[in-house]
């Protein structure tokens, strides 16, 4: 859920294994297309301006979009930046040409994990404000970091941004949260009992009733309500090997199935509409290549997606499954190096064929 990855997911290894890796010929602009047009078209760059920006969501209505990026840097010399200057804000805009991105977060301190609520006319978000701490070197390279900020804790709030409601108050991070179909919960990741290294929760809406869902040694976290309200779908390390596998489970914690088991870093997973496939981010062609894919949680058949050489992650479907959103690096007009820092992307999207198994998009 939130866009900060561990350190096996930095992107600067080469790429390797598959076309366009190590020793191999790059895929064109035009072969990357024609993969990638089996499920998606019309490929476009929805945030500009930013120094970067990722990880966003959907409004109910599918009409705005709520996200999290560092604004640009002004136009100065001998700038000295100020204590928070590259970490994540939350924005909100109207996904229309020239719409006007407008902040929702308070401009300090680190914020991740904004998530409409099913209404459309309030948010939860992620926010370490009240509890700053002390800036990380970031380098201001664009690459995302893994990090726990133990001050961050879950906030509620209007579409104005004003106000802001703590949902969360216990010791260490609370974040990763998005909303139950009904509105009723929420369901998010905390560090916040002693024998817990990252554990899945669902809470009532206003904060009320924490209830633990996830027991098992290593940090589980990003978790979803399947839109059928019946699942949770998340990642977690249990091998503690930063080798993230996907989980999916019921909303008591008592039916825990894994998605898969590999060498791969396999991250992010959002619903489709039907409850039944989900999209994902893995880095099983290259540590340096993430690619998204589609997978039916019920027989396990997947299909590649994205085949861009780079960073493709933090995929979510629009509500009526018109349109895939994610987060990717390099798609932009000017390949050579304008957009190389993280960007959101969105393209329609068509489930049809859908996967079936033993079928396979590797080419």
């Amino acid at each position: 859920m939130t866009a900060t990855v561990t350190s096996a997911l930095i992107l600067s290894a080469a790429l390797a294994g598959q076309p366009g890796g190590a020793g191999q010929r790059p895929l064109s602009p035009a072969e990357v297309a024609k993969l990638e047009s089996k499920h998606l078209s019309n490929i476009r760059q929805v945030t500009f301006g930013f120094f970067k920006a990722g990880e966003a969501y959907f409004s109910p209505d599918g009409e705005r979009i709520v996200f999290q990026a560092v604004p640009g840097l002004p136009e100065t010399a001998f700038l000295k930046p100020k204590a928070n200057q590259f970490d994540y804000q939350i924005f909100m805009v109207d996904l229309k040409p020239g719409a006007k991105p407008t902040m929702i977060s308070t401009g300090e301190g680190a914020c991740t994990c904004a998530y409409f609520a099913p209404d459309g006319q309030s948010l939860i978000y992620a926010s370490t404000h009240l509890n700053p701490t002390p800036p990380e070197a970031r380098g201001g390279d664009g690459r995302y970091n893994w990090s726990f900020p133990e001050g961050m804790d879950i906030f509620h709030v209007g579409l104005d941004g004003k106000d802001p409601r703590r949902l969360t108050d216990a010791n260490g991070y609370d974040a990763e949260g998005s909303y139950s179909p009904d509105g009723k919960h929420i369901v998010f990741t905390s560090f916040r009992d002693a024998d817990g290294d990252g554990e899945i929760y669902v809470m009532d809406a206003d904060g009320a009733n924490p209830r633990r869902i996830t027991h098992a040694k290593g940090y589980d976290g990003g978790p979803f309500f399947s839109p059928d309200g019946k699942k949770i779908i998340y990642r977690s390390d249990r091998k503690g090997n930063d080798l993230l596998q996907l989980f999916i489970n019921d909303v008591e914690g008592t039916d825990e199935r894994q998605l898969t088991d590999d060498e791969s870093v396999n991250w992010c997973p959002y619903f489709f509409p039907d409850s039944k496939h989900v999209v994902y981010a893995t880095s099983r062609h290259s540590p340096a290549n993430f690619e998204l894919y589609l997978m039916n949680v019920e027989t396990g058949a997947e299909e590649r997606l994205t085949f861009h050489s780079g960073f493709d992650g933090l995929p979510v479907f629009s509500p009526d499954g018109k349109k895939l959103m994610w987060t990717s690096n390099g798609r932009g007009p000017d390949r050579n190096g304008a957009d190389r820092n993280s960007q959101i992307f969105i393209a329609d999207f068509t489930l049809d064929p859908a996967p079936e198994p033993g079928a396979t998009s590797k080419p």
